[in-house]
């Protein structure tokens, strides 16, 4: 009876690990979908960089509108849902964040040979530290390192400790780049 039941239970981890394996890869489909959606849609508003365009083409601006209705889509969906968020609610606001950065993608790529891969790209050339010459540029990449731990800080603590920040920690900053945009401002 014991060897029965340690099969059973055995057979249910496995088939267990199995759900939880095909919910991460749901996730992880479901999020590249997402990203790939948005960088279709962020394209095809913000176009493609052209020779001797403005340092800030208006189109950026316009594409980090629409990425900014698509957070403000999140937020309402983040706020609206509460603390008991099912899966499929998850799922659609994993989607929503992921089309998001997809959108915000395709806007930087706009303004020219820009590195989407930034943080990887600034912490190689912080690295170069270690062989005692200081990178061109250090300052800023300094500053945007120091800014992305900052955020993921604050992001957490506001995930996990009080959950209604979220929408601000996720819409101010986009609201700001817009407005401040030489689109707008200039």
């Amino acid at each position: 009876m014991t060897k029965s039941f340690t099969w059973i239970v055995l057979g249910l981890a496995c088939i267990g690990g199995a759900l939880a394996f095909i919910g991460l890869a749901a996730n992880g489909g479901l999020a590249l979908a997402g990203y790939a959606a948005g960088i279709v849609l962020g394209t095809a508003v913000a176009g493609t960089a052209e020779r001797g365009q403005p340092v800030w083409p208006r189109r950026v601006t316009v594409t980090l509108a629409v990425e900014l209705g698509i957070l403000v889509v999140f937020s309402v969906g983040w706020l609206v849902s509460g603390s008991h968020r099912g899966t499929a609610t998850r799922m659609v606001l994993l989607v929503l964040a992921a089309a998001a950065m997809g959108v915000r993608t395709a806007a930087v790529r706009r303004l020219g040979q820009m590195s989407t891969t930034y943080l990887t790209s600034t912490l190689t050339a912080l690295a170069a530290l270690a062989t005692r010459r200081l990178p061109d540029e250090w300052q800023r990449s300094v500053g945007v390192i120091v800014a992305l731990v900052v955020g993921a800080v604050f992001g957490s603590l506001a995930a996990t400790q009080s959950p209604s920040w979220v929408p601000a920690a996720v819409l101010v900053p986009q609201v700001c780049v817009v407005l401040g945009s030489p689109a707008v401002t200039g």
